[in-house]
């Protein structure tokens, strides 16, 4: 049956827009208004000869018509102007007031009595009448004559005192009183997500009432005319009728809109300002009367939302510009910065004056470009020993990073920290064991301060000093419902509170608030104090923005309030009229004989109702007492209290009452200056209770010394905390984006016009337009992405489409801007290959295409939307979490969105910055004891020399492995390898949207022949796919059976080893090479075990790692490549087969550290077809010439991506200007290339010749003629020239290689690969000054290059070792084990069980490795001791429980006790919940029993796991058993829950193991509704000789079996129970109930007939009706 659907458009329009019908749930207006309305409509349509238009129409005439269709929901007819106009002039008419004239008025609502202001607008004249039809907010009208509209016009001239209200005496000139059509109000929204449709839906609520003009009509009567005032906006959604609005009481300043964070706020359109009647006596806000708070709206609120009236936007300093340094000294900082400018306005005002009386800049026009080169002042090998990163080797974010960061902290700090921790019999420290810290959080977000003593107490106990150290987390405390789940789940007296820093942030120049304006920074704050002054703790730390009112906050803790400094530095902008008291001055009044503030002004951080004690003189403690000036006053300034009694403002500090005297030192800090890659800047106060009450207590400053202290360096780039694209938590999110979510945002992004149209786009164009210009760049240039309206792009292969598809075209358009900015830089690199971090949510006149220092991210934000154009994709939110610090897998997260786990993030604390802080916060005391017993002047010196004397610790790591087996030589394992070489690249990751495990769901694949980019039919699509056009294509066929990853990957398994060791005589000569560079001495001590196998574009890879004690870090690799060794050409020979290679970790582990990416010492390669291998090893690299001739011409990177002659222009002027001095010593270094472009930079050679003049026959001969090949995005920036293959000589490339990191400039190589990440096909590399344009100077084409070669390796050796580990697994019992280890030593079961039996007793120990913080670590040690050997040996022998996709489901019985479903003991019931009214915010809240939510969870970490894992000490094994009978109750409660009782007796359950790797992509496809044309006719008697149609017949039967329950429908809910750790092992458990249909829906085409089907029915069944009936009663059916 058919589903109803609307007409389609009408495309006749002479206009060029379409005239659709009104949707069917729109109903007819039946009022007077909207009936006159019609009529003139269309009659104004048969005189003006105009249609009406589409919401979506892109004529310019009808364009603010169109878009306030959009915004109103008014289906009626949109004018455009220019017709109109002349129509009225035809009829010998032109009206005073044009079409679109803005007007207010008052109307009474019905339904409460109370008046409201409601804005319209002119949408039609009648010249004949002489009457105007106006059309309000929600869609009513009415008509006017001249007279009577002009009361109620909006006006906006220099004659205006306020928005809507005419000066006295001013002529009224409708010329310049009547809004301009250019300058009309702007209607649209200016988000990237077109929401229309849910403000249609929110408006379609609202039911019409009838106008009733009683203010204006009583005015009337009076003779009096009160001209009417409003503010209206393109970003408000509807608000109800009944609710009041006091317009007079709004502040632009006051107004924050929804979804916006403090650093991802694109430019919107602003609201006017009006000024504020707010009171801060009377309690009155936003509004609101009597004190009472209004409660904020959720984003589907009914409620107004403040936008602007039109595309204006904020005016700039040139002060407020950022530079590229952001390492410049916070003082500097505050002297530079300067209140935000106010906005423009429409009137003829004069222009606001920046410094030197400049006019002042709006925020686009105020764009810099990066001109200067990064790391300017530095020379290139200064960059390099400074800013180059470790390599990670094998680390995991997750874990190693993090805990190396806080166990290099305690390391600066330890000698300290004992100290301070030993109880001396006088001074007991707070965290030793005498004192144990008590550890309490607000608004902390992810609970940074109690994960970072969790870190702190396992490093100490790594150290062997675990007994030291003790804390207890007592609280944590967050509004969030989410947040607060997540508490619960993670954690089990210092108060930590993270206030909000929304309103505070300095980005939000145009609407921060301050602390009395109780926006959400302000509001958590007072109640952090309220808390800090009730529970009275020895410290406290606060953490907010560095835009903070940091002074004022001091003063409301301390209570002490320097006059002199009162208003200085304070970053909060000041609002006019709003919260900020009844005046200027501070206010007193008398009660009870005291003196108490009354009114508090912005400048003072004072809490009203607060007593004053008196003051104190500048070096002296001695209290003053302050006498009142008069008895009869009863209320004076502070200015008069001074005046009274003789205060010297300069050198006074005024004193407030307390319960307890606290002090405060607060220090800026930077993350990055902490460990972490991201620039994120924030002030921490540090709040004490000092000794015996001194005031001026110095603690502070030994805190902050301390804090500095603990700064280091940060070792690992972004990349080191960035997943693997494989890894399961980026695969759920790729499969969100290709589900209803991302199909729904998908949707809208299709139906967005033009972006670049500025008749119809928003405020957001005019940064991109004014960043092209300022950049040099072609303002059609669209190199990256190619995107055009409605939905169009072209996005390079890497780039995940799905994601891409989700971007608006502003977004699309700023990746195209900063890719363009990247090629711009004089040291030119392609984001493509190089690393980059683009927020792009932040308008392109806001972020940077880079960081001060590379590798290094921006700050990270709730909101912000984090793009990697090197990977194509943006960064998730658990990825966020890492670079704050945040161990992610320590944690337990729940069904948290991704949205959510941004915002936990953006909100959190930098973990190492906290942990500082805390570490100080405990040994401030003891830095000053030790202080005052020296006689240094300088903390810093102090404490340097008590870090100097080392405690004696000794770190718990086991010592190096003993290995015990046989071992096999590993030649035969090379020779099975190359075989399947073939599967392996069939197999392998064909097309991006594979590499996070999916497979395609096409079996064509489309590959270039030059490059060799590889992409799937599916993902390239003419309106939104992947640019191929620039490749020559051939088509291949892979069938689903030969592209199986999963066979492949099983038959990998099995032949894999599970170890591997090396020959002692092979690693020796591979030291003896240049005095053992790579440090490979000793690794033939080491065993290798198996870690992973991974699925790569053309290949796979099996990685074996080499740890300390098996278990320890990683400190040695070798790595098995299958597949595609060297990428060609499809005219060369294919390089397939199977290449081992070795790379030793100790450079990067042991000092001295080498920076920089780790190379393989020695590898070995076996092709298909070959019998022999060869271990080779690099060798030490000569120089050489080389003579590169280019000829013929192409476009060079810079201008295919656009750029033009203004770029190169404005690096001269930027070394020639300001830099000067700069350029000049950079010139004298020979480093003139990374200042300026070469003279012929546009051009590239088509053909390169090169003459190689080496003789050596042992080396290959680069020289020939490479041809340069047009595909893009391949090779790094789009250079690729071919030698192709001869007879006596191989393909080379001569090729671009990227510094990733951008430590560097990037240089040109000359490799036997197209890839160049293959580093072991690098035949030489040219200097990086050289440039491709320079081959067409004959003075710069003789070049010295270094050539690079190998050695052969004799001795060296790889073995296959078996060790006495064996691993068993039932095929068919019924008990619960799934597999088992056996042969683990005594150290690896101690080590597993070190977290659940510390003391080492028991025999069998159940392992936790479900809950707690702890369970990472056990998993971990589960990981590298027993996956590899439990995947072998599934792939090999299998198990008790079929892995497979279509293996059959295994039924069980439900137990004779207990019900699925039922069993309280594994789902714990929920405490019960109950709503109360709070009298003090004014608001329901939900709230629970004390504890109840604490218990719940207890008892959840306490139920039964569907996995359970046990050591056994004796038998040295470990055991892992599966009880479907857990998941089974999870699938059953789904199924049963709230639907009382019985029906659990009706539930079958069965279940299967599946592994991830094995399951595929669900297929969506249309949802099917079942027809009934295999159905019997039923018929019924109708009146009259009228009779059913045939197909209604049937359709009766289908609803007769319905009713008659017999109609079976089965009910199905699923339970997943992963297994924990990396086996992808998973139980899912199906609960089933067959039930009969108990109605249903009639859905069918209009007019098909679906009233009668339902008379039908009960005609069917009246007699039965009626026999059933208790009471006689007639039916009028």
């Amino acid at each position: 049956m058919l589903a109803s659907r609307p007409p389609p458009y009408d495309d006749d329009s002479s206009f060029g827009t379409s005239s659709p019908t009104l949707p069917s749930d729109m109903p007819a207006k039946d009022d007077k208004a909207g009936s006159k309305i019609s009529a003139m409509k269309k009659a104004a349509d048969e005189k003006n000869g105009t249609r009406r238009t589409s919401r979506r129409a892109s004529s310019a005439a009808a364009k603010k018509d169109a878009t306030d269709d959009k915004n109103n929901n008014n289906k009626a007819v949109a004018f455009p102007k220019k017709k109109a106009a002349t129509a009225s002039k035809k009829n010998g008419s032109n009206p005073k007031y044009p079409i679109n004239t803005p007007l207010s008025k008052i109307f009474m609502d019905e339904v409460d009595g109370t008046n409201r202001l409601f804005s319209g607008k002119v949408i039609a004249y009648d010249s004949e009448t002489k009457f105007y039809s106006i059309r309000y907010e929600d869609d009513d009208g009415e008509e006017m004559t001249e007279a009577e509209l002009s009361k109620f016009v909006i006006v906006k001239n220099k004659n205006l005192g306020a928005v809507g209200k005419r000066k006295k005496g001013k002529k009224n000139d409708h010329e310049s009183d009547v809004v301009d059509d250019q300058d009309d109000v702007a209607m649209e929204d200016s988000s990237d997500d077109d929401n229309h449709e849910e403000k249609h839906a929110a408006m379609r609520k609202i039911a019409k009432k009838p106008r009733i003009m009683a203010a204006a009509a009583a005015k009337k009567k009076e003779g009096k005319e009160e001209p009417a005032e409003v503010l209206t906006s393109g970003r408000m959604p509807r608000r109800s009728a009944k609710k009041k609005i006091n317009y007079a009481q709004f502040d632009d300043d006051d107004i924050m809109f929804d979804g916006e964070s403090e650093e991802d706020v694109e430019e919107v359109e602003r609201p006017k300002k009006k000024k504020s009647n707010y009171k801060r006596a009377n309690g009155t806000k936003n509004g609101t009367k009597g004190g009472k708070k209004k409660k904020a709206d959720d984003s589907d609120s009914d409620a107004f939302e403040l936008g602007s009236e039109s595309e204006e936007e904020e005016e700039i300093d040139d002060d407020m510009e950022s530079s590229d340094d952001d390492d410049d000294d916070y003082g500097k900082k505050q002297k530079a910065k300067k209140p935000a400018a106010k906005k423009k306005s429409n009137n003829k005002k004069p222009a606001a004056k920046g410094k030197d009386g400049e006019k002042k800049k709006t925020m686009a026009e105020g764009f810099k470009p990066q001109t200067t080169p990064l790391n300017w002042t530095l020379s290139l090998d200064e960059i390099k020993k400074m800013n180059e990163f470790l390599d990670p080797c094998g680390m995991e974010a997750t874990d190693d990073i993090i805990d190396g960061i806080v166990g290099e902290q305690l390391d600066k700090s330890l000698p300290l920290l004992c100290k301070a921790l030993e109880y001396d019999g006088k001074h007991s420290t707070l965290g030793s064991k005498n004192d144990p810290l008590l550890l309490g959080t607000a608004c902390s977000g992810t609970d940074a301060p109690a994960l970072a003593l969790t870190l702190v107490q396992e490093q100490l106990e790594k150290r062997g000093l675990g007994d030291i150290f003790k804390h207890n987390h007592v609280f944590s405390c967050e509004k969030e419902p989410f947040k607060q789940a997540y508490l619960a789940r993670n954690f089990d007296s210092v108060l930590y509170p993270g206030t909000s820093c929304k309103n505070f942030s300095m980005l939000r120049s145009t609407k921060r608030l301050d602390i009395e304006d109780m926006g959400c920074s302000g509001e958590t704050f007072l109640a952090a104090c309220e808390l800090l002054f009730k529970e009275k703790p020895k410290y406290a730390i606060f953490e907010n923005v560095e835009g903070a009112p940091w002074m004022k906050m001091s003063e409301y803790i301390t209570g002490r309030i320097n006059l002199a400094t009162v208003g200085v530095n304070d970053k909060i902008k000041k609002i006019n009229g709003a919260s900020k008291g009844k005046s200027g001055h501070l206010e007193f009044v008398r009660k009870d004989g005291n003196i108490v503030v009354d009114n508090v002004p912005a400048e003072y951080g004072v809490r009203c109702g607060a007593t004053v004690s008196g003051y104190t003189k500048k070096g002296s403690e001695v209290t003053h007492g302050i006498k009142w000036p008069n008895k009869s006053k009863k209320s004076c300034t502070l200015d008069e209290l001074i005046k009274h009694n003789g205060i010297d403002r300069k050198t006074a500090t005024l004193l407030l009452e307390s319960d307890v005297v606290y002090c405060t030192k607060y220090l800026p800090v930077d993350t990055k200056k902490f460990g972490l890659p991201q620039t994120r800047q924030r002030v921490y106060m540090f709040v004490w209770q000092p000794d015996n009450g001194n005031f001026d207590d110095d603690l502070g400053d030994y805190w902050a010394a301390i804090v500095k202290h603990l700064e280091s360096d940060v070792r690992h780039s972004l990349e080191s905390f960035i997943l693997p694209v494989d890894h399961d938590n980026i695969r759920v999110f790729r499969e969100a984006l290709n589900g209803p979510a991302g199909r729904n945002t998908n949707r809208s992004i299709n139906q967005a016009p033009d972006f670049w149209d500025e008749k119809i786009s928003n405020a957001n164009l005019k940064h991109n337009k004014i960043a092209r210009q300022k950049l040099g760049m072609e303002d059609r240039a669209r190199p990256q992405t190619q995107w055009g309206p409605f939905g169009e792009m072209q996005v390079p292969w890497h780039y995940w489409l799905e994601y891409m598809k989700c971007n608006t075209q502003r977004r699309l358009d700023m990746l195209d801007v900063l890719h363009a900015s990247s090629a711009r830089d004089a040291e030119c690199h392609d984001s493509n290959h190089s690393s980059f971090v683009w927020n792009i949510s932040q308008n392109c006149s806001r972020e940077k295409h880079r960081q001060a220092k590379a590798g290094i991210a921006s700050c990270i934000t709730p909101g912000g939307d984090p793009f990697i154009p090197n990977a194509g994709r943006t960064l998730l939110g658990c990825e966020k979490l890492l670079l704050q610090g945040i161990p992610l897998f320590r944690l337990q997260l729940g069904n948290e969105t991704e949205v959510q786990l941004g915002d936990l993030a953006g909100n959190a604390m930098s973990l190492p910055v906290v942990n500082a802080t805390i570490l100080a916060g405990i040994m401030c005391k003891q830095l000053r004891r030790e202080h005052i017993d020296t006689s240094n002047s300088d903390i810093e010196k102090t404490l340097k020399a008590i870090n100097k004397t080392k405690p004696q610790v000794q770190l718990k790591s086991d010592c190096t492995a003993k290995f015990v087996g046989e071992t096999t030589d590993t030649e035969a394992l090379f020779k099975e390898l190359a075989a399947l070489s073939k599967q392996a690249v069939e197999s392998s990751i064909w097309c991006t949207c594979e590499t996070s495990g999916k497979t395609s769901s096409s079996e064509m694949f489309l590959r270039c022949r030059e490059c060799s980019m590889s992409v799937c039919r599916d993902c390239v699509h003419v309106k939104q796919g992947y640019q191929v056009d620039s490749h020559a294509i051939t088509e291949y066929i892979l069938s689903n059976e030969v592209h199986s990853q999963e066979e492949f990957e099983m038959k990998l398994r099995s032949i894999m080893p599970a170890n591997l060791i090396l020959g002692r005589d092979g690693v020796n000569e591979i030291a003896a090479i240049n005095k053992d560079k790579y440090r490979v001495a000793g690794l033939s001590d080491y065993m290798f075990s198996l870690h992973r196998i991974k699925r790569d574009r053309r290949k796979w890879i099996a990685l074996y790692y080499a740890r300390e004690g098996r278990i320890g870090e990683t400190i040695g690799e070798f790595k098995f490549t299958i597949g595609e060794l060297e990428r060609k050409s499809e005219g060369a020979a294919a390089v397939i087969g199977v290449q081992g290679e070795l790379t030793s970790f100790f450079p990067a582990k042991r000092k001295p550290l080498c920076y920089g990416p780790i190379q393989p010492c020695a590898r070995t390669r076996l092709c298909q077809g070959e019998s022999e291998m060869t271990w080779i090893a690099k060798a030490p690299d000569a120089d050489g010439s080389l003579s590169i001739v280019g000829s013929g011409s192409t476009q060079s990177f810079r201008r295919q991506v656009g750029l033009t002659d203004d770029a190169s222009e404005a690096m001269v002027v930027n070394s020639q200007g300001p830099q000067k001095a700069h350029f000049k010593a950079a010139k004298a270094r020979g480093e003139s290339r990374r200042w300026h472009y070469a003279d012929n930079w546009k051009v590239w050679p088509k053909d390169l010749i090169i003459d190689d003049g080496r003789m050596d026959d042992s080396d290959v001969n680069v020289g020939g003629t490479y041809i340069r090949v047009g595909c893009l995005h391949t090779f790094n920036q789009n250079a690729c020239w071919i030698r192709k293959e001869t007879d006596s000589s191989p393909e080379l490339y001569f090729l671009i290689k990227p510094d990733v990191s951008r430590n560097g400039p990037d240089s040109c190589i000359i490799s036997s690969s197209s890839c160049y990440g293959d580093i072991s096909s690098i035949l030489a590399t040219l200097p990086w000054e050289w440039q491709p344009c320079d081959a067409l100077k004959e003075e710069l084409q003789n070049v010295k290059v270094a050539t690079h070669s190998t050695l052969e390796l004799k001795h060296m050796k790889c073995l296959a070792l078996k060790t006495n580990f064996s691993v068993e697994a039932p095929k068919e019992d019924d008990s619960a084990v799934l597999i088992k280890m056996n042969g683990l030593s005594t150290t690896d079961i101690d080590d597993l069980c070190s977290r659940d039996d510390e003391s080492g007793s028991k025999n069998v120990v159940a392992l936790n490795v479900h809950r707690g913080a702890k369970v990472q670590q056990t998993v971990r040690r589960y990981n590298h001791l027993c996956a590899a050997p439990f995947l072998k040996h599934a792939a090999e022998q299998g198990l008790k429980y079929d892995l497979k996709l279509d293996s059959t489901w295994m039924s069980i019985q439900q137990p004779g006790d207990v019900f699925f479903g039922r069993c309280q003991l594994t789902i714990p019931p929920r405490p019960e919940e109950r709503w109360i009214y709070d009298d003090e915010r004014k608001e329901w809240v939900r709230t629970s029993e004390i504890m109840a939510s604490r218990e719940y969870f207890s008892t959840l970490q306490s139920a039964p796991q569907c996995f359970e894992f046990v050591a056994d000490r004796k038998e040295g094994s470990l055991t892992v058993k599966c009880n479907p009978q857990v998941a089974a109750h999870h699938a059953a409660f789904g199924l049963i829950e709230g639907r009382g009782e019985g029906m659990e007796r009706d539930v079958s359950l069965s279940f299967r193991l599946l592994s991830i790797s094995q399951q595929k992509d669900p297929v969506l496809r249309r949802f099917l509704l079942h027809n009934c044309r295999e159905l019997d006719e039923t018929s019924v008697e109708l009146k009259g000789n009228f009779d059913l149609y045939e197909r209604q017949k049937k359709a009766l039967t289908k609803m007769l079996n319905i009713e008659g329950r017999n109609v079976d429908f089965e009910e199905i809910e699923m339970s997943e129970q992963p297994m924990p750790g990396s086996t992808g092992w998973s139980l899912v458990a199906k609960a089933k109930r067959t039930s009969q249909l108990k109605g249903g829906v009639i859905a069918d085409a209009i007019g098909s007939g679906k009233t009668v089907i339902s008379i039908a029915i009960i005609l069917k069944g009246i007699a039965a009706a009626r026999k059933r009936s208790k009471y006689p009663r007639k039916s009028s059916a």
